[in-house]
């Protein structure tokens, strides 16, 4: 761990936080990599696979229900372990999908709480309706018969 964690500190602000039997590596709050039998795979997304598939570089496959599954993590080139100038390029790839899969996530989050005016007051006048018994824009009066 001390060594994948030597590999990535050009990077800056690296640690490793043991999960689920390995180690994640993180970059401040964002999970860069992971260490599984001392070996490392860095984070990937479509912007950064492609260059980790041009040089050769294999996915981080775990078994899951009896099937093999395959990970967003890939293993940088055997070069790149070997010393900290080699792997700040995979490394930077690496922080630069956490940094767009971190942005995804909270702009959904984002979207999740926002809900247009009209349909918030709708919803909102039939829970009302729902809780009194009454319809929508005759709050405080019987019920209709």
């Amino acid at each position: 761990m001390a060594h994948a964690v030597d590999l990535l500190s050009l990077l800056g602000g690296v640690r490793a936080r043991a999960m689920f039997g390995g180690h994640g590596i993180y970059s401040g709050e964002l999970m860069i990599g992971l260490l599984d039998d001392d070996e490392i795979f860095l984070k990937t997304d479509e912007v950064t696979r492609p260059r980790f598939l041009e040089a050769g570089c294999r996915a981080w496959v775990y078994e899951a229900r009896g099937r093999a599954m395959e990970t967003s993590y890939f293993r940088p080139p055997d070069e790149a372990c070997e010393e900290p100038e080699a792997m700040l390029p995979w490394a930077r790839l690496a922080l630069e999908a956490a940094q767009r899969a971190a942005a995804a996530r909270a702009a959904k989050a984002l979207s999740r709480k926002r809900t247009p005016g009209k349909v918030a007051k709708a919803t909102s006048a039939r829970r009302g309706a729902a809780r009194t018994g009454t319809a929508p824009g005759r709050r405080g009066r019987s019920p209709r018969r």
